[in-house]
């Protein structure tokens, strides 16, 4: 079966699903393979549980009129993803970056679905799996596309980019984030610019953050740009003194100064807030309309939270986190207008040989401002010099904060995703 023969199936069954926990009447289940997992021993469940049709790559289990054999699914999954993608003649963002790609894809779809028909990544499904699933999931109604694309190695994005073909492209910085795969920070660079060297070469458009030097240099083959920042940008703002938690913005437009103040803990959320303008404005969005989507938009998902539980004030950014964005989020967490500041951190994933350097050097900014307290999470920070409490994991961590819950505090909680300081928020809530 060849992908125009699969796409009139596609056609007439437009869903995809790869989870037969979550098959519906109706669906194409994708048999994919993993480490731990052979999807093609499920196809049968899937047909059983209401899939119209499964892809499968093993002889063995294509035994009916409705099952396919194809080569490999993955690599079908991900031309039907291409050749659905090919359909469309409207804008597709490409979002990428070492921090904020998810938030900045929240705020600009939140931006661009006050006029257009959006369709967008759904979480972080940014990987070689979640950008094909997320393409098939955009309907013949769609005016604008917006994917996030993750990565952690060399011609990751590269590969991305052939599948989605992106027309504009944001990165949203560079910093230590996945050294072990890219192999330091140049190699974070490289392969972060891979969505620049496509847009290079499809005389596609990008928009750039001009705080960021380093973007200038890896863009100057791009002809197509719009510029955001603080200075010397088409689209000029600052971030304000906050009263209090939350991140506001003035955005100077037309020669007036529009405030916006966001749900967002954090000023280094300020160029995720300016290129959301940038982009809706761009696109003909009013600045009225853009500051009231991003005034209404809160976060979810463990990013630049802000919760309230009982008499303590608690930040969660627990979704993920790379030296540069743990230095950012204590940064301004030490500036933040409160009493009995409390910081939780766990450890930082994928740091290869930089891990104990990484993590020392974290220490040691911890150290340069006085804390109520301090609680250092995971094995990553075992043989770090300092005077803060440490914990292997997080649910060691919880039980023994739990004998004595802060009160009337303001609590910081940060950490890789696998560090799972997500249990120490739960703690907190527990009568």
């Amino acid at each position: 079966m060849d992908i125009a023969q699969l796409y009139q199936i596609f056609n007439q069954y437009p869903s995809v699903q790869t989870d037969t926990r979550k098959i519906k009447e109706g669906d194409i289940f994708f048999a994919l393979k993993g480490p731990n997992f052979n999807g093609n021993l499920f196809a049968q469940a899937a047909l059983e549980a209401g899939a119209a049709y499964a892809i499968v790559d093993d002889p063995l289990v294509a035994n009916q009129s409705n099952i396919f054999l194809v080569e490999d699914v993955l690599k079908t999954l991900q031309q039907l993803a291409l050749h659905h993608r090919q359909q469309f003649s409207i804008p597709f963002i490409a979002i990428t970056g070492s921090n904020g790609k998810t938030t900045t894809k929240e705020l600009i779809t939140t931006v661009l679905s006050c006029k257009f028909k959006t369709y967008a990544t759904e979480g972080n499904l940014n990987n070689h799996i979640g950008v094909p699933l997320t393409l098939l999931k955009i309907k013949p109604d769609a005016e604008m596309a917006v994917i996030e694309m993750g990565a952690n190695h060399q011609k990751e994005i590269e590969s991305y980019c052939k599948m989605v073909l992106p027309t504009h492209g944001i990165i949203t910085n560079c910093g230590k984030a996945h050294i072990e795969g890219f192999g330091g920070e140049e190699g974070v660079r490289k392969g972060k610019g891979e969505l620049y060297d496509f847009l290079a070469k499809s005389d596609g458009s990008i928009f750039r953050n001009t705080d960021l030097s380093y973007l200038k240099e890896m863009s100057v083959s791009i002809k197509n740009q719009i510029t955001y920042g603080s200075a010397d940008a088409y689209f000029v703002g600052k971030p304000l003194t906050q009263d209090g938690i939350f991140l506001a913005v003035a955005i100077l437009s037309r020669n007036a100064e529009v405030k916006i103040v966001t749900q967002l803990v954090g000023t280094f959320n300020f160029p995720n807030v300016m290129v959301a303008v940038a982009v809706g404005m761009h696109f003909g969005i009013g600045i009225d309309e853009i500051k009231e989507a991003i005034e209404q938009y809160q976060p979810d998902n463990s990013r630049s939270q802000f919760i309230q539980v009982r008499n303590n004030s608690v930040i969660l950014d627990a979704y993920n986190a790379n030296p540069t964005s743990m230095k950012v989020a204590i940064e301004n967490f030490a500036t933040l207008p409160a009493h009995k500041k409390i910081l939780w951190l766990g450890g930082m994933k994928e740091m290869g040989q930089a891990e104990e350097k990484e993590h020392q050097a974290l220490v040691a900014l911890v150290a340069k401002w006085t804390w109520e307290d301090v609680v250092l999470v995971g094995k990553e920070f075992k043989n770090c010099i300092g005077q803060y409490q440490w914990f292997e994991n997080s649910a060691q961590a919880a039980e023994t904060l739990a004998l004595h819950k802060p009160d009337e505090a303001t609590i910081l909680i940060k950490g890789s995703r696998g560090s799972r300081m997500e249990l120490l928020l739960e703690m907190l809530q527990k009568t």
